[in-house]
């Protein structure tokens, strides 16, 4: 991996501290002077200082400026490594995140990094933030789940710039399209046909499938379960599918219980993850519906949610855990072989329990 131009700046500005021509608890140049001696962007200058904040040659006192240094003599005396990979998810404490997170953690401690994690819950300025949150901190990698994945992003052009410096990424449980960026997923297209293909062998003729159409995951398991429907000939119309978005979530659970009243035919129920199956299920038997013998429903991810309430979920599943470990070793091998390396796709299984009726 060649070295990038803000590496290059940093090494420069290391020399001279090391040098004596910033001595301690002096300021170094602002930005715009440091932009105008290196005919590079602000962006460049910020990963550059960012880099030698973290090495510890310089700090930043807010309202100031940027300081020299001397806590890197610390670093040098105990010959400590400061390694840092920056995550960031959608979000943090719910739902199958934890596990993602734990896994991550986990790995990275026993190889001496540490990690910095950030959440954009699914929004695209905390997303912005997020990314700034990272470049500031000078992150030797990045571990990254999308926002908004199946829509337009304006930080697409910032994702851009970290790959032209050379900072090592994958992406996990989804990818930008429009970049070719390196990532960890499950096969989703494959969780949607499973689920669909389930409820056919369980002579369930009539479905309805609801999906998430702002992220990725949502579209791909959607061509699933049309994959499924064409090659077992089932016929089904505009109104078996139903979308959300993020905003959207907590509507299309009473606009699901509203279809299942003017389409008393259907009988299956395929959901988009376990959160929304469950949240589903709870509003059907309040509302008098018994699972399964009335409806029979299906989620996705295998998540926690799908083993608690009154019928236990039949779901697919999601390697949680494990691909933490997987993301957390991707990013080490790359770092340290200044390669990336391949992507990786989970095929799913299904998980069998309660939420379908028996043949």
């Amino acid at each position: 991996m060649t070295q990038t131009k803000y590496q290059k700046i940093a090494d420069e500005l290391r020399e001279k501290i090391l040098a004596g021509d910033y001595p301690v608890d002096t300021t170094i140049p602002p930005e715009l002077q440091l932009q105008k001696d290196y005919a590079v962007s602000r962006h460049t200058v910020r990963q550059a200082i960012a880099l030698l904040v973290n090495e510890g040659y310089l700090r930043r006192e807010k309202g100031s400026g940027t300081y020299v240094d001397d806590r890197y003599k610390q670093a040098v005396a105990t010959h400590v490594e400061h390694k840092t990979i920056g995550v960031i998810t959608t979000y943090l404490s719910d739902y199958i995140f934890p596990s993602i997170i734990r896994g991550i953690e986990k790995t990275l401690s026993t190889q001496g990094y540490s990690l910095l994690l950030a959440s954009t819950n699914n929004d695209y300025q905390l997303e912005k933030d997020c990314l700034q949150k990272m470049i500031d901190y000078g992150v030797q990698g990045l571990i990254v789940e999308p926002t908004k994945s199946n829509q337009y992003n304006p930080n697409l052009a910032s994702y851009v710039q970290l790959k032209e410096q050379g900072i090592p990424m994958v992406m996990i449980n989804a990818a930008y399209e429009e970049l070719a960026t390196p990532y960890i997923r499950v096969d989703d297209v494959q969780s949607g046909f499973l689920a669909t293909e389930y409820l056919i062998h369980h002579k369930h003729r009539h479905l309805l499938f609801l999906t998430k159409i702002d992220d990725l995951q949502g579209k791909y398991r959607m061509k699933g379960f049309i994959e499924a429907c064409e090659k077992y000939n089932l016929q089904f119309s505009p109104e078996a599918i139903l979308t959300y978005t993020t905003e959207t979530r907590k509507t299309v659970i009473l606009q699901a219980a509203r279809q299942l009243k003017n389409d008393p035919s259907i009988t299956g129920i395929i959901c988009y993850n376990d959160q929304i199956a469950n949240a589903l299920m709870t509003e059907l038997i309040t509302e008098g519906y018994q699972i399964p013998q009335n409806l029979s429903i299906i989620g996705n991810d295998d998540s926690a949610l799908s083993k608690t309430g009154i019928v236990k979920l039949t779901t697919l599943s999601h390697p949680k855990e494990k691909m933490g470990i997987d993301a957390a070793n991707w990013i080490i091998q790359t770092i340290t072989t200044q390669k990336p390396q391949d992507n990786i796709i989970y095929e799913p299984q299904l998980v069998e329990r309660d939420s379908v009726r028996p043949n």
